[in-house]
């Protein structure tokens, strides 16, 4: 350390940086997560300057001469921002970057950052050490004396610093312009058409810094021409532009809150982020560079009277002189952290997808509620839609053993099982019948949204029991739909295939293979149903993701204005057909996708050699019935208690992996942080203890009960209209009428 400032002291005047570089590198801990160490190296740097003040005056001017000899602009407006380049391009970009970087130029500031800080992990130590160490280093160089040459020369250090106030002023200009371009793109019109009708925010920013940054520069023009201080021109007020750039974020999320009513797309997320981040760092640059109130301050302070006054104005000033260098401090950790992230693909992950995975699981919610009963009557529609969903997998279960008779090439095969799949997933969600392993995924993003506190506080326990509650008994009435038409259909066609021909759908091999592939013990049953979970959970989020996608894009009017269908429909019929997919674009092809998924898995894990494919609790069920038929119904009980095992367990990991990885997904899009878990189950599991079937299929009460349950009033005191009374009003008679209709109707 002390041979590195030694010769930096030699020739402060040269715009090498290796002298820099390693000076850091006597900085730098052996561990990025060594702080104490990293903080003890600053420390002896900064007593090592405090002995030696020729050496801080040599460091300081070498720093300046760097800073000013380099182009900084770029540094302030690209790095820690998202370029305008899209999301997956910029994707794309890191990942080759990742590879093969990209070339660097020592003239850009942004780039000797490379050279500077090249592992990815320097800004964890930098940020890890603390600030008070960092002030003592950047008081020790401010207060160092101006460098003077061997021929007694003074440096120019006032000119390489109003260089770099000057490079701060460009990229605030630059960001300023930038902002104003994003906040006159379409897609923010279309989301908040008032943009466009009045003054927009994202213009006027403009016009109100330019006056501010004219200002500006004449008073540091000013102020080189050793003009009074009290003489100095004012500068323009800020809290204008400030006014501006606020009503820009409010704009930001209010644009973001219909975004989630209307929809959203990458592109939009992408933009909002960058337009988010770009205001942001505009406001930290206007920060640091403001100089108004501290240069205005003092000689306001000497026309007060008193010392007590004076005293307090230069407290005031001190204090704003220590924010303004925690500004400076935090924002050159967040360049520096911009800088060693900037390949980062996780980060670009998580900025841009939180918006979109938040549409996806708000429409997945909002389908979700359809999926949860209230009453016995909504019991038994759940019911009858589950069982009609059982009547066809029986019929796709036959059609998928016909189909794997033809010994068809791997890809002919997997095409001809995907569709058959998602045909027969689609004429369920049609004819509006209910596949009960679909319901997760849609079912815990309505429970993440009952969620409401960010922090685990404030949410309604009891509510959200009750909700967890319907949500569970539904599935099992949906279960129970499935299964119990899906077995007795699968039997009956295995039946009626041989009444027809004369021989069993299966062999008795055939029959023993569908068998050992639901045994739990015996083979990768479980394995196999937990990839089935995983394809239930993806083919939510493409529901979820079509869904965000119909409206975002206003599929109706798209398939209104389409001429050729209109005249193949005609008008009105071509409205509601629009209309149908705009509601229902989601569903047909999150089904559409789930029986790719199913068909295909199997064929990828033949032609890899891997031992995957999928198992679901349906399907299961009506292999077993089919190979119940294929054996002529010659089972031992432990074959059928095991099969009967299998299929169950098949259908507990198909919905407990496909519910736990979508209610993880949706509390990560809406940023939740739930800390009750254990609260929240006992609360679950004591509601079932205390009344698992009566609350179950709560009749809606009759309306003579609520009569008679009527709480009478004493004798005396008993109106014209009360039950015990003989005397009768119109109105008494009236409600009685509509009783008796009420019962008639039930």
């Amino acid at each position: 350390m002390l041979s590195t400032l030694k010769l930096i002291a030699a020739d402060p005047n040269t715009d090498d940086i290796s002298h820099l570089v390693a000076l850091i590198q006597t900085l730098r801990p052996r561990k990025p997560e060594l702080a104490t160490e990293a903080a003890e190296n600053l420390r002896i740097l900064v007593q090592l300057l405090h002995g030696e003040p020729a050496q801080a005056s040599a460091l300081r001017h070498y720093v300046l001469r760097l800073f000013s000899t380099r182009r900084q602009i770029s540094l302030y407006t690209d790095t820690g921002i998202l370029p305008n380049a899209g999301f997956f391009t910029e994707l794309f970009q890191r990942l080759s970057f990742r590879m093969l970087p990209p070339a660097l130029d020592e003239n850009y500031l942004r780039d000797c950052l490379d050279r500077l800080l090249p592992a990815e992990t320097d800004y964890i130590w930098i940020n890890a050490v603390p600030n008070e160490d960092w002030f003592s280093l950047f008081d020790l160089l401010g207060q160092a004396a101006p460098y003077t040459d061997a021929d007694n020369n003074a440096a120019s250090d006032a000119i390489d610093r109003h260089k770099t106030v000057g490079e701060l002023l460009e990229a605030i200009q630059t960001l300023s312009y930038r902002i104003s371009a994003m906040g006159l793109e379409p897609a923010l019109l279309r989301l908040y058409p008032s943009i466009d009708e009045f003054e927009s925010p994202f213009l006027m920013q403009n016009v109100e810094l330019h006056l501010y940054l004219n200002s500006y520069r004449h008073h540091l023009a000013a102020a080189d021409s050793a003009v009074p201080l009290a003489d100095l021109p004012p500068l323009e007020d800020a809290r204008h532009l400030a006014v501006m750039l606020d009503q820009c974020d409010t704009i930001v999320l209010k644009i973001r809150k219909n975004a989630l009513r209307m929809g959203s797309s990458v592109a939009l997320t992408y933009l909002l982020v960058r337009l988010e981040q770009s205001i942001a760092r505009l406001r930290k640059l206007l920060n640091l560079v403001d100089v108004g109130e501290v240069s205005i301050s003092v000689p306001n302070t000497e026309k007060q009277e008193g010392p007590v006054a004076h005293d307090e104005a230069e407290a005031l000033a001190n204090a704003k002189r220590m924010a303004k260098r925690s500004e400076a401090l935090a924002l050159g950790r967040e360049l520096i952290e911009g800088h060693n992230r900037k390949y980062a693909v996780r980060e670009l992950f998580a900025d841009n997808i939180n918006l979109l995975a938040r549409n996806v699981t708000e429409n997945a919610s909002r389908t979700g509620e359809h999926y949860i009963a209230e009453d016995r009557g909504e019991y038994g529609a759940m019911f009858r839609s589950a069982a009609g969903a059982g009547f066809i997998i029986g019929f796709m279960s036959m059609l998928k053993i016909l189909a794997s008779y033809l010994r068809a090439a791997p890809l002919v095969e997997a095409f001809l099982f995907s569709m058959n799949y998602s045909v027969g997933f689609m004429l369920i969600h049609v004819l509006h019948f209910t596949v009960a392993t679909k319901q997760p995924a849609m079912t815990a993003s309505r429970i993440a949204s009952g969620l409401q506190s960010r922090d685990g506080r404030n949410i309604d326990i009891d509510s959200l029991v009750e909700l967890i509650t319907k949500v569970i008994r539904t599935q099992f009435i949906a279960v129970a739909g499935n299964l119990l038409l899906a077995f007795p259909v699968a039997y009956l066609i295995a039946l009626g295939y041989h009444s027809l021909f004369g021989h069993h759908l299966v062999t008795p091999d055939k029959a023993a293979h569908l068998l050992h592939d639901i045994d739990p013990f015996a083979s990768l049953a479980l394995f196999h149903a937990a990839i089935a979970g995983v394809c239930l959970f993806l083919a939510g989020l493409i529901s979820g993701y079509y869904d965000n996608k119909a409206l975002y894009t206003h599929m109706a009017q798209r398939v209104a204005r389409a001429r050729w269908l209109g005249k193949l429909m005609g008008k009105p019929r071509l409205a509601r057909f629009g209309e149908y997919l705009e509601h229902n674009l989601g569903g047909l092809m999150g089904n559409f996708y789930f029986g790719i998924l199913l068909g295909t898995i199997g064929t990828i894990g033949f032609m890899l050699g891997l031992p995957i494919d999928i198992r679901h609790i349906t399907f299961s069920a009506t292999n077993f019935a089919t190979a119940l038929v294929g054996l002529d119904n010659h089972m031992g009980w432990h074959t059928a208690v095991v099969s009967v095992i299998g299929v169950l367990a098949i259908g507990t990991v198909n919905l407990w992996v496909s519910f736990s990885l979508a209610l993880f997904v949706a509390l990560r899009a809406r940023q939740v942080r739930f800390r009750h878990g254990w609260t929240l189950a006992k609360a679950v599991f004591s509601r079932f203890l205390k009344g698992p079937r009566i609350s179950s299929f709560r009749r809606r009460e009759s309306p003579f009960k609520r009569i008679a349950r009527k709480p009478r009033a004493p004798e005396g005191q008993r109106g014209p209209d009360d039950p015990a009374c003989g005397i009768h009003t119109n109105s008494s008679k009236k409600r009685s009428n509509k009783v008796v209709s009420e019962r008639q109707q039930q």
